[in-house]
Parts: C-alpha cells; structure tokens; sequence
C-alpha cells in the first residue's frame, strides 16, 4: 500500500505540471518566451531528478549488497580496479562486475538529452525576448516619427 500512496504523491503533482505545461500548446500560447523558460526550468528539474535516480541506484547504500539482491555477483577485484568509476558526476555508473551496472541504461542518455533541452530552451527564451524587445522599440520609433511628421 505505501508504494500506491508514494506513487500517487508524485504522479498526482507531476500530472498537473503537465496540465500547467501542455495547455499552451494546445491554445498556440507556446511561442512566448515564458513558455521556453518554464521549460527549461523543467528540463532542470527533471535532469535533478534523473540524476538522483542513477546516483542512488540500488536498493541499499553498499553495493555489495544491491548486487546480491539484484541477483548478481560482485566482483570485488574488478570494483577494486575500477574504483573511480562510481564516485564520478557523469557518466554514472555502479557496477557489479564488468557486465552489469546497477545504474539503469536510460538515465545516462536522459542526462544528456534533458541538459541539451534545457540550453536550447534558454536560448530559444532569450532569442524571443530579444525579438520582442526590439519590435516593441521598433514601434516605438515608428509611432514618434509618425507623431512629428503630423
């Protein structure tokens, strides 16, 4: 029961990012950059979460351990070889032995893409207000000079 409740907790709130998220999409809203920005600050959070879920991987804090209860063994001459591999920020790994990773295989390209969306999200936000900031000064202009010619 308490994995449905823990579940409910975060899918609940998740969803209605997604609703806060989406809905511009669907009324031709999206070409703002807030809507960039807020993605971007998605993509962020998302990349923190992600992270978390490779960093502590395994179902207890010795590896040893979440390798005997994946069903795995540890190879203890290959973790001693290899010892700097799973205190790194990127790529994150855990291994047990030289073919298995506790680490899931998604979350190292999910680092990737999700970091790469947030930089082109921030671009494309700040593109847009540049954009926008130059025709509403353009305008401007254009309504003064209009104003002294009469």
């Amino acid at each position: 029961m308490g994995v449905v409740t823990t579940g409910l907790c975060l899918v609940v709130p998740a969803l209605f990012v997604l609703w806060l998220w989406g809905r511009p999409l669907l009324t031709g809203r999206w070409k703002t950059p807030g809507w960039f920005a807020a993605t971007a600050g998605l993509s962020i959070v998302s990349t923190a979460v992600t992270w978390f879920v490779g960093a502590f991987a395994g179902s207890s804090m010795n590896s040893e351990e979440s390798c005997r209860q994946a069903g795995v063994s540890y190879d203890s001459a290959y973790r001693a070889a290899h010892w700097r591999e799973s205190s790194r920020w990127f790529p994150l790994h855990d291994r047990c032995n030289a073919t298995h990773d506790l680490v899931p295989a998604w979350v190292n390209p999910a680092l990737v893409l999700l970091s790469l969306l947030a930089v082109l999200c921030v671009g494309a936000a700040v593109r847009l207000a540049v954009v926008r900031h130059r025709t509403a000064r353009s305008r401007r202009r254009y309504a003064q000079l209009s104003n002294d010619v009469a």
